[in-house]
């Protein structure tokens, strides 16, 4: 069963609800049959709130098993149908921290690549040209801190495709710490990834206030290191 408690919600309105995800938790449910967060956020609600019938929470984005950060839940299906429409219109800003062993080759470019997605081994390649039913896919980032064996950048995910931050990494030779299927040469103890997703921000579609949500990075050595370098 997941933990959770209040203290893993980042934002809350009458809307949406943002929450801080731990690494190795699915947002929703698939075939290993593990608890998923949103039901679990569900469950939550239907407690703190007392709310007797059946709770709506409807998942707007996933982030991938082994990675933490902002997950945003709808709880209406007006917010849903909104921020669906957001998310075609390219209008929500989503950042990423990752960790990697090895420096990028520059501090600071835009990839951009063509991905081909393997169901069955649940993976992404990456190539430079289209081949066929491959998607483009297209991240910015920056190398924004180092301590003495690994760096930190910041990734502008711009599409958002299968693995796609990781892939693209693994490609340029920067596999994310952990990242046994990109390339990583050891696991992490917990089984996770260092790639957090740092911040979702969009203007609010009912509202119409600019929302900017910033999930703390797990409470590890490493992240604490990185922490001190007052990023955002």
């Amino acid at each position: 069963m997941i933990n959770f408690s209040s203290d893993r919600i980042l934002y809350e309105d009458n809307h949406f609800l943002a929450v801080n995800k731990n690494c190795g938790e699915i947002v929703q449910a698939d075939k290993t049959g593990d608890e998923s967060l949103v039901e679990t956020v569900k469950r939550f609600i239907k407690e703190r709130d007392n709310k007797p019938g059946r709770v709506f929470l409807e998942v707007t984005h996933r982030i991938d098993r082994p990675v933490s950060g902002v997950v945003l839940f709808a709880k209406t299906s007006k917010g849903l149908s909104r921020i669906n429409n957001l998310f075609q219109e390219g209008k929500i800003t989503k950042k990423y921290w990752a960790i990697v062993k090895n420096q990028p080759p520059v501090e600071s470019q835009t990839l951009v690549h063509y991905l081909l997605r393997d169901n069955k081994k649940n993976k992404s390649f990456v190539y430079h040209r289209e081949v066929h039913g491959s998607k483009i896919a297209k991240l910015k980032y920056e190398l924004v801190g180092r301590t003495e064996n690994y760096y930190l950048l910041v990734i502008d995910l711009i599409t958002g495709r299968h693995h796609q931050i990781r892939a693209q990494l693994s490609k340029i030779g920067c596999p994310i710490r952990g990242d046994l299927k990109y390339g990583y040469p050891r696991s992490n103890p917990d089984g996770g990834i260092d790639l957090h997703s740092r911040v979702f921000a969009f203007t609010h579609p009912i509202s119409g206030e600019e929302i900017k949500i910033v999930a703390p990075p797990p409470k590890e050595k490493l992240w604490n290191e990185f922490l001190l370098l007052g990023l955002e």
